[in-house]
């Protein structure tokens, strides 16, 4: 059997050119660096479209220090500090380790300046590496700290080096945490970015009253997991409304635990759907979403996920007069 094909062809899909054999993606900073899982009795890579590799900085870094990670009620804050050996370490050690023939594998680039961006850009280029998704969450050192994913010109600025830097598809990676999400994909579109990941995490905090501190070391963590998930939802329909047009594709992300959370995700305008946090409570929920999603296309009478990709039937909008 072709290691890219799914057990349902309806389940496969053409992303940046690429073809993933099922709409879920693996995301960064829960599969390590693609190896982890593999111990997992019953994983399998097959499962997934894509793996994104854990975020990678131009040289090596030991991460903040504890607590990195803290359940919340409905999801998970962390604050790992990008814990990574480096880029050409990563390049030169670990990819010659993963299997290409049974999913495709995106590197997750990071940054405290565009110079650093660009040059760990071009180090993934000279690699095997599928596609590269650019982390502009991080602080610019240079601008004080302010996120360059808040600023719909750095985000630019950001991706024009990347894509200066390589010929792979660019992935941009929005943060929710700013005003105008759709602008700033309109700016990162016309800098070059190939495709988006919507969304990044939520910043949060969680306090232990005993201690009278905050319970992350960092004092505050990016939440994810299912609170975040309506949140993300809207994000996704707001940037599909600027990519659709273009034929521009969207891994949609935030909280998908089943398969009803990845089928509103691409209705809402989602080609891929992120699985992240969901995986730290079961790590085999990619083949018992996939499951899902096939029930789903057959009771619907559906040829492909493709057919869900933006298929959301708006409801007329009407108000309410008072007297």
């Amino acid at each position: 059997m072709d290691a890219h094909k799914s057990e349902d062809a309806r389940l496969a899909l053409q992303f940046c050119g690429m073809r993933f054999a099922t709409p879920l993606v693996l995301l960064s900073g829960c599969v390590g660096f693609g190896e982890e899982y593999t111990r997992v009795a019953g994983f399998s890579n097959r499962d997934a479209g894509a793996v994104c590799l854990k975020g990678t900085t131009l040289d090596p870094r030991l991460g903040n220090g504890p607590h990195r990670v803290y359940e919340t009620s409905a999801g998970m804050l962390n604050a790992i500090g990008l814990q990574n050996p480096g880029a050409r370490a990563v390049v030169g050690e670990i990819l010659s380790k993963l299997d290409f023939s049974e999913t495709r594998f995106i590197a997750n680039v990071s940054g405290s300046t565009i110079e650093e961006y660009e040059e760990v850009t071009r180090i993934f280029d000279d690699s095997p590496i599928d596609a590269i998704e650019i982390n502009i969450s991080c602080p610019n050192v240079k601008e004080g700290g302010v996120a360059f994913g808040n600023s719909p010109e750095m985000s630019a600025r950001v991706v024009a080096a990347c894509r200066r830097a390589t010929r792979k598809p660019l992935i941009t990676k929005l943060s929710p945490n700013q005003t105008d999400i759709a602008d700033n994909a309109r700016r990162c579109i016309e800098a070059g970015s190939d495709a988006f990941a919507v969304i990044n995490t939520l910043m949060g905090m969680a306090i232990d009253i005993e201690q009278r501190r905050p319970i992350i070391g960092n004092n505050q963590g990016g939440l994810s997991g299912p609170a975040i998930k309506p949140i993300a939802l809207l994000k996704v329909f707001q940037v599909h409304q600027v990519c659709r047009p273009l034929g521009i594709p969207i891994i949609g992300q935030g909280g998908v635990v089943n398969a009803a959370d990845a089928i509103e995700f691409m209705l809402a305008g989602a080609t891929a759907v992120g699985v992240g946090t969901g995986l730290f409570y079961e790590p085999l929920l990619c083949a018992e979403i996939n499951r899902g999603i096939s029930d789903y296309l057959t009771r619907h009478q559906f040829s492909s996920v493709g057919d869900l990709v933006g298929n959301l039937q708006l409801n007329s909008a009407t108000t309410t007069k008072t007297t």
